[in-house]
């Protein structure tokens, strides 16, 4: 285990694609939305409480494009895939994904 390391630690700040988890105390969950949104990524994220209302603050607080609750699992076919600020643009899975590839235009026409 390691502990006591700054917010900006490399196992902490940077986007990790291994079996890697930064624990790191907070306070209050303010504290911790805030620094979790901190950083410059936001491909996903994840909260762990059976609290309905933690859910639904959690959910609309953290800065992420995915979010698992009570699971680490966010993958599916069916599902959008994708992240946010440097985690990249746009979806890959599901309905979403073709809307990068759609040009949507409005005509309003009045005779």
């Amino acid at each position: 285990m390691i502990s006591g390391l700054p917010d900006d630690a490399l196992v902490i700040a940077p986007e990790n694609f291994g079996p890697i988890a930064a624990i790191t105390p907070f306070s209050t969950a303010q504290e911790a939305y805030l620094r979790a949104n901190a950083g410059d990524l936001g491909l996903s994220a994840y909260v762990f409480t059976r609290d309905a209302g933690r859910i639904r603050e959690a959910v609309a607080s953290l800065e992420s494009g995915m979010i698992g609750v009570n699971s680490l699992a966010l993958a599916a076919a069916e599902a959008p895939f994708g992240g946010v600020k440097y985690s990249g643009m746009g979806r890959e899975g599901g309905s979403e994904a073709i809307h990068d590839y759609l040009n949507v235009k409005l005509a309003q026409i009045t005779l």
